[in-house]
């Protein structure tokens, strides 16, 4: 049975440098949802042109518009890469630019040119949640974001802060602290 093998993380975004290599459509998407989970994200886009949505997008983060043609000099001081393009071979360049210089890069749309996928992200304050399915289908990944939107309380970020104060409190080693927290949290899962 096949299985999903990705290793998920939660990068520390405004650390990092983005690269977006396109201005179209897809490009814009992938911006809005970078700067949707994570507002401080670094990002420069690389494209001949930029929809008028990429243009007003970019003035409410931290994002810089190239108008030029990918060259692989864009890609010094970038840790992830993002190709969107329309023309499949600049994409499997970039692809390939950031294989030889050990840079993560997802080419949209095309699993065996992507080190990660970008999934759907459910946030509630301090809370995120993001789903992966494996690249398969990222409609279903949209409809599960939709579904967990719905169900995770609004109130969620009071219990966690909650919590983090009353980790604080506790008296013990790391083990026993958390023994005491999941004692305290298993009703959060209890049906």
């Amino acid at each position: 049975m096949e299985r999903n093998n990705l290793y998920p993380i939660f990068l520390k975004s405004k650390n990092l440098n983005f690269l977006i290599v396109g201005g179209g459509f897809v490009a814009e998407e992938k911006l809005t949802f970078l700067l949707k989970s994570s507002p401080d994200a670094k990002v420069t886009m690389v494209s001949p042109m930029f929809r008028e949505g990429t243009i007003e997008l970019s003035k409410k983060g931290n994002v810089t518009l190239i108008k030029d043609v990918y060259q692989k000099k864009y890609l010094e001081g970038r840790h992830i890469v993002v190709a969107t393009t329309d023309i499949p071979a600049i994409n499997v360049q970039v692809w390939k630019d950031c294989r030889a210089e050990a840079k993560l890069v997802n080419v949209a749309d095309n699993p065996p040119y992507c080190d990660f996928y970008m999934g759907g992200i459910v946030t509630k304050g301090n809370v995120k949640v993001a789903i992966s399915t494996n690249g398969k289908s990222p409609t279903t990944a949209k409809r599960l974001r939709q579904f967990f939107e719905d169900v995770i309380p609004e109130n969620v970020d009071d219990l966690v802060k909650n919590l983090n104060e009353y980790r604080k409190t506790i008296k013990g080693n790391f083990e026993e602290k958390v023994e005491k927290l999941n004692e305290f949290t298993k009703s959060l899962v209890e049906k």
